[in-house]
């Protein structure tokens, strides 16, 4: 069974008197332990896709099931729970965190909302923990957001992520406001955590070669629609819709 199924799922946007078509008639499993790169330009509906999958909107129509359980039908207190187990990494490192909140506070307040029954030294080692996991050091604690560059941003805010232990993970276009080198950096560390804590990615990115670096299989998205889904090799290098040797044909390799 996999992990996510996505099955028939659209997404209207009301606007005026008619309604914008941002995701129409989607359906994609995501298997544990793989990343399913999701690839598409702009306007896509690659993000709208990754905020239905987590419930954080609701769709219009169709369903969502994580591990055989009907997200659409889950009440806030077991959606509270599943949340435990999805969670989501930003596209923009210098929004997506707090700015009034000490590095500390950030990576633990996923805990504490959830109820982590954990002493305070318990939850601060936890911290630490998660902050070697992504490459920094525990003398950031007591500091605050605006202090690190976009790239320790985006380290830190996977670190909030992990805190909870997910199986499921929606990096959307987490390296897309960093630059190449960083942002190269930002992608191997994440096929790093992905081994060290068996996560399971559904990577959004309109860059084709960083999707197919990090991805089993690629599901490509053009206005609205999933267009064509394969194997990394086959997307890459025997692709079947125009659309895909488009964006192939437009993005020159670069070094990961």
């Amino acid at each position: 069974m996999p992990l996510v199924e996505i099955r028939n799922v659209t997404k209207i946007f009301s606007q005026g008197r008619s309604g914008v078509r941002a995701v129409n008639d989607v359906s994609l499993d995501i298997h544990a332990g793989e990343t399913l790169g999701l690839v598409g330009e702009s306007g896509s509906g690659k993000s709208t896709l990754g905020r239905l999958v987590l419930r954080l909107i609701e769709p219009t129509s169709g369903s969502i099931r994580f591990e055989g359980r009907d997200l659409l039908a889950a009440s806030p207190r077991e959606m509270r729970r599943l949340r435990r187990d999805m969670q989501v990494i930003f596209q923009d490192p210098f929004a997506s965190l707090d700015p009034r909140f000490r590095i500390e506070d950030i990576i633990a307040e996923p805990l504490i909302i959830h109820g982590h029954r954990t002493p305070k030294a318990g939850v601060r080692s936890r911290v630490v923990e998660l902050l070697r996991a992504v490459g920094l050091d525990e003398s950031i604690l007591r500091r605050f957001p605006h202090e690190f560059s976009g790239g320790q941003r985006q380290r830190i805010g996977i670190a909030r992520a992990l805190a909870l232990r997910p199986k499921f993970i929606v990096a959307d276009e987490p390296v897309s406001a960093l630059d190449v080198s960083v942002g190269a950096q930002i992608v191997n560390l994440l096929a790093q955590l992905q081994r060290e804590f068996g996560l399971t990615y559904l990577f959004i990115s309109h860059s084709m070669p960083v999707v197919r670096y990090l991805s089993t299989r690629i599901a490509v998205m053009y206005g609205g629609k999933i267009v064509e889904v394969g194997e990394t090799t086959q997307i890459t290098e025997r692709p079947q819709h125009p659309y895909t040797r488009s964006l192939l044909e437009a993005t020159p390799e670069v070094a990961v």
